[in-house]
């Protein structure tokens, strides 16, 4: 996608001279001591940049860095002069009646659209729901990078994506994921993306192929790299430790259910930026349902009518949840793979609604087993509302739960036989919740139809 390999050459014959004089220029030239400004035609001026060549071709990253005002921004521009075709991430804009998540990646899958976002640290599912206009100034330059990047993959073009100040308002720690995340699609989809950056400590997790360090005064240093496929910084530096169920508060409005109910927890795993540094992790391990279908056929009926085992010999992963920051670097993956074997039982399955467009749990090394099927007093359900003529995803659906005792009885069970087979006490846990939290859970566990996995450990 980003083209054969070509040879760019950066002429800047042109060159930056100084407005008119003026009373105010004169006096700062007579009180520092300043020569007055030879005029272009006699040599005079200074030098933006000196002539320099670049190789720009399909998995190529070109990093221009420097301090403000060292010419950063001219190269980039003098480039996309010469590469018509090319997405400015600086000039990408989004639809005013979309949502995020329907303005990136529009040509090719779900799957692929979130991909993109999770690469750009927008891994949030509120926020792929929400407009450009209501996002904040770092949130916009994300979006706009993820928007650039599916329009060019789709494209084609041989022209580079270019992206002045990348990264440049954003946290550091996401500024890295997002640099190690780029560096990743370049390489997978052969793209050719320059980039112009005032952030050095960007370029050991961007990995670009060719650096030019611009020095102020037209001068430059040029350094050619052979990337090699490496973790990101900060994987070096985590640890992952014994946690407790408390632990998961901080993470609690980052899942996409954001809600705290656990269940029956056992053992908690916490991912940690160094020794007592940031949480940026968190794997919940708790017992499971007492019936699944799935389960029973992976199994082979081992589990049917036997709680007892059940409790001895399988556990479940009952939330995963990495910080917004850093997903797509790899480190829900990571944290369950190494929690796997720690999580003590034979068997450890798990139900992940993001199982359908996000693979991370059989990159961890446990098996797909299929999507589970509706539940039969969910269908129930839906078909008692549908003669009621409720739509639990309209918009006035909490309204119709608190004001229609039918329609608050049909959603109540629903939720009280979830609460009894995941974290028991179903009916007074029924009783305290308010008609709205019961309408968003309903909602929550109608519309989910996760994916199964199951992990066996190995005979020793």
């Amino acid at each position: 996608m980003g083209g054969s390999d070509r040879i760019v050459i950066i002429e800047c014959q042109r060159r930056a001279n100084e407005p008119p004089a003026s009373t105010r220029t004169t006096d700062v030239r007579a009180q520092f001591g300043l020569a007055p400004p030879k005029d272009a035609s006699d040599g005079g001026g200074r030098w933006v940049l000196e002539p320099l060549s670049v190789r720009l071709g399909a998995g190529r990253i070109i990093a221009f860095t420097g301090p403000s005002g060292s010419g950063k921004s001219t190269a980039l521009g003098l480039i996309e002069a010469q590469c018509p075709g090319g997405h400015n991430v600086g000039r990408i804009s989004f639809p005013a009646d979309c949502s995020i998540v329907d303005g990136v990646g529009a040509h090719g899958s779900l799957s692929e659209a979130l991909g993109l976002l999770s690469a750009c640290a927008l891994g949030e599912a509120p926020l792929w729901l929400r407009r450009f206009e209501e996002m904040s100034e770092g949130e916009r330059f994300r979006a706009r990078l993820a928007r650039a990047l599916g329009l060019h993959a789709w494209a084609a073009s041989p022209a580079p994506l270019l992206c002045d100040e990348f990264c440049g308002g954003l946290h550091r720690r996401a500024a890295r994921a997002v640099a190690y995340n780029l560096r990743k699609l370049v390489t997978r989809r052969k793209l050719c993306v320059v980039v112009a950056t005032g952030n050095d400590d960007l370029l050991p997790d961007l990995q670009p192929d060719t650096t030019v360090c611009l020095l102020g005064n037209g001068r430059y240093v040029k350094i050619d790299h052979e990337p090699r496929p490496r973790p990101i910084r900060i994987q070096r530096r985590l640890r992952i430790t014994p946690g407790a169920k408390a632990d998961y508060a901080v993470f609690a409005a980052m899942h996409y259910r954001a809600t705290d109910e656990l269940g029956f927890v056992d053992k908690v795993f916490v991912l940690r930026e160094g020794t007592g540094g940031d949480a940026l992790g968190i794997v919940v391990y708790a017992h499971g349902p007492i019936e699944l279908s799935l389960r029973n056929r992976a199994t082979d009926g081992r589990f049917r009518g036997r709680p007892d085992l059940l409790n001895r010999e399988v556990r479940i992963v009952r939330r995963l949840v990495v910080h917004p920051d850093v997903r797509g670097c790899g480190l829900g993956r990571m944290l369950v793979r190494r929690t796997l074997p720690r999580a003590g039982t034979r068997y450890v399955e798990c139900l992940a609604a993001m199982g359908q467009v996000n693979p991370v749990f059989e990159r961890a090394g446990m098996k797909r087993v299929g999507a589970c099927p509706m539940p039969r007093v969910q269908t129930r359900a839906m078909e008692a509302l549908e003669k009621l003529g409720v739509d639990p995803f309209a918009r006035d659906f909490v309204v119709q739960v608190c004001r229609r005792p039918q329609v608050r009885t049909v959603v109540a069970e629903v939720v009280r036989r979830w609460y009894r087979a995941t974290t028991g006490g179903g009916e007074d846990r029924v009783a305290r919740q308010s008609p709205p939290w019961l309408a968003q859970t309903f909602r929550g566990l109608i519309g989910s139809r996760p994916v199964y996995y199951l992990w066996e450990r190995r005979a020793s």
